[in-house]
């Protein structure tokens, strides 16, 4: 018989298995298994902390690098040819993400890394890589930041690069765009390349990149192209940039009147966030080019700071004895919080051991210094909240902060006063971010200026941290929960947010997960988490969409190609991470005769590894949107279990099958060693 464990662990019957008689009798030894395996791969600190997978480019720049700086080992360099040429696809070239096809950047950067560890230009590998390469057309179509990096190599010459002006800093939040209107990622990234750019370290190599120039290095084909109406903010832009390049001339000479006091406070700025995070940024493409802008500003390699970004990058790398690999950065807090909810839910009681140690592990994470996100949200609030790393304190985010408000309430702790503390000052400061329509972002409040979009060097298609529907819609479950109603103002306008991004056919964006179905499943869960009339017919048509682009063998896929095209929406291989969100969208509605909600708990059970693993090898998680994206290889295992612990909580509900507002009933995820902290501050 299905059974559910209490807070105490102890088990009491089911209200009801008659829905579901064949996969009853495994859902309970599907659920204890995945437990089991999840419980495995705690640390004994008490987090959880799974690979995050990428494509190529991050072993292939580091292969630039260190032949930049002229020292590399015959072993390392051995193992990361191995690896690049592991991820070459049948057509020859390289891609951003499983199952996608060959793209430009990451196939000329593994094309050069290759060139430069000495394999043939003749090797057959390589012909089809320059064939591929060529067809996408060459090195004139990477993008600024490749560019840079091929300049510092003599590949490419500065003069077509776009400056990035390390003068940004000096503008004051007073005008209207200035370097805090930028994203969080995008500061740490451009501050060390503004460096880069002032210095030009460029370092000639032995290879040459000329059969990759279609047309040759003239500049027709170098220069970036000019918006066709004359009159435009890319034209303006790209008129400015010339400017830029005039005054370099000057900055070459010592006559540039701002330069030297711009670079010491770009120099300032980056050493400054070395301080308490692991790395720049914590994240890889921050942390080379604060490598790169260190030498560039002369410090020797035994320099204390040289000798900690080297380390920093150096603990990203996963090397075997004939691969090595690298990861963008660590994802600790956000693994242990979605681990600790979907133990948490799926029966495992509150006072067990290993989620004590992970909520304590969690409380001692929160970041109270007040960082970057100051300058964009002055509020006066105490400094909490969490980032996705082991150390990032310059740059917690509201996600992450969200996440780990969801594992908190409900895990009691020797000190329960202090992990009350802790919930409220993180619940307060997570809502200071929303933003002037209603809806959160990641780490910034009101970064959507998209004059930035403009810019010569912004085709990273980073400059923003908008608003959007699933960080927005996490709030409103955990808003939910602790009792928010829709009277509230905040929950109001976030409600306005959540209906206005609706797509035409019910689904919603996802912007942190791939991707309709991301979007679309968690703004169900915080919505049914509000206690909101799921009946009503724009809910239902999201229902809809959500049964139309299931699969025939029961599970749901989605690929990152859906950002560059939404006509691929709700289209690919079924994968365990994405079957789960779209159970857990269905499970919303409260209906567990529902065809399309057996079938999709029937593909997670039957498709389960006798360890209690998932197996999946497709992207599901979203870094940049059509740039860059990430394989969380806790998915798999997390979401999961959290899917089949709701429709199992669905089977057990008396009410189960109705869709109707619960105004002034507690919702059912308040249960005992729940804080409930009711809304009477944060107001804005």
């Amino acid at each position: 018989m299905l059974t559910e464990s209490n807070s105490r662990g102890q088990s009491a019957p089911s209200s009801t298995t008659a829905h579901y008689p064949t996969i009853v009798a495994d859902l309970d030894t599907s659920i204890l298994r995945s437990q089991g395996h999840l419980l495995g791969l705690q640390t004994p600190e008490g987090c959880w902390n799974a690979e995050l997978m990428v494509d190529s480019t991050l072993v292939s720049d580091m292969v630039a690098y260190h032949y930049w700086r002229g020292k590399i080992s015959p072993q390392w360099r051995r193992k990361a040819v191995n690896h690049i040429f592991s991820m070459q696809l049948p057509d020859g070239g390289w891609n951003i993400y499983y199952g996608g096809p060959s793209e430009i950047n990451a196939t000329i950067k593994a094309y050069l890394a290759l060139k430069l560890a000495g394999v043939r230009d003749t090797d057959p590998r390589m012909l089809k890589a320059r064939e591929v390469a060529l067809n996408l057309g060459g090195v004139p179509r990477m993008n600024t930041f490749s560019k840079l990096y091929l300049a510092l190599l003599g590949l490419f010459p500065w003069e077509y690069v776009p400056t990035i002006p390390c003068e940004v800093l000096l503008i004051g939040k007073w005008f209207h765009v200035n370097f805090w209107d930028m994203s969080n990622w995008s500061r740490g990234m451009l501050v060390p390349l503004a460096i880069i750019n002032h210095f030009k370290p460029t370092r000639p190599v032995s290879v040459t990149l000329n059969e990759l120039y279609p047309q040759g290095m003239n500049e027709r084909d170098l220069a970036l192209a000019p918006d066709p109406e004359k009159i435009s903010w890319r034209n303006f832009f790209l008129w400015l940039d010339r400017l830029h390049k005039f005054a370099e001339w000057f900055a070459e000479h010592k006559i540039h009147p701002f330069r030297k006091l711009a670079l010491k406070k770009c120099e300032q700025w980056m050493l400054e966030r070395f301080d308490g995070a692991d790395g720049l940024a914590a994240i890889f493409p921050a942390m080379l080019n604060s490598l790169i802008a260190l030498h560039a500003l002369g410090y020797p390699d035994d320099h204390p700071q040289v000798v900690r970004a080297l380390a920093a990058l150096k603990e990203l790398e996963h090397e075997t004895a004939d691969d090595v690999r690298i990861e963008p950065c660590f994802s600790p807090v956000w693994d242990t919080a979605i681990v600790t909810v979907s133990l948490h839910e799926s029966g495992l009681a509150a006072d067990h051991p290993a989620l004590k140690r992970a909520v304590q592990w969690l409380i001692q994470k929160e970041i109270r210094f007040r960082g970057d996100w100051r300058h964009k949200n002055p509020a006066r609030v105490e400094p909490s909240g969490w980032a996705f790393e082991f150390e990032n304190k310059w740059n917690p985010d509201v996600d992450d902060t969200a996440m780990v408000l969801l594992a908190l309430r409900k895990i009691p702790t020797d000190d329960p006063g202090k992990r009350d503390e802790c919930f409220r000052r993180g619940l307060q400061w997570m809502m200071t971010f929303q933003c002037k329509d209603g809806g959160w972002a990641s780490f910034d409040k009101d970064c959507t200026k998209n004059i930035l979009e403009k810019v010569p060097f912004a085709d990273h298609n980073a400059m923003l941290d908008p608003e959007c529907a699933d960080i927005t819609a996490r709030i409103l479950e955990l808003l939910g929960y602790e009792g928010w109603t829709r009277d509230q103002a905040q929950v109001r306008r976030a409600l306005d947010f959540i209906r206005e991004h609706q797509e035409p056919d019910g689904s919603w964006y996802g912007r942190w997960g791939v991707n309709y179905i991301y979007g679309t499943w968690q703004v169900l869960r915080g919505l049914r988490a509000m206690n909101w009339d799921m009946g009503e017919p724009w809910l239902q048509k999201a229902r809809l969409w959500l049964e139309s682009i299931q699969r025939a063998d029961g599970g749901w896929g989605e690929r990152c190609n859906t950002y560059d095209d939404p006509v691929f929406k709700g289209q690919g291989p079924s994968t365990a991470s994405q079957t789960a969100w779209a159970v857990m969208g269905l499970c919303a509605f409260d209906d567990p005769a529902n065809p399309a909600l057996k079938r999709g708990v029937e593909f997670l059970v039957q498709s389960q590894n006798p360890d209690g693993s998932w197996t999946e090898h497709e992207t599901t998680g979203t870094g940049f949107p059509k740039v860059f994206y990430l394989k969380y290889d806790i998915y798999r295992n997390a979401w999961p279990l959290l899917a089949l612990a709701s429709f199992k909580k669905l089977l057990q509900r008396p009410n189960a099958g109705q869709t109707r507002p619960m105004d002034g009933h507690p919702h059912p995820d308040m249960e005992k060693n729940a804080i409930i902290i009711r809304p009477n501050f944060a107001r804005q």
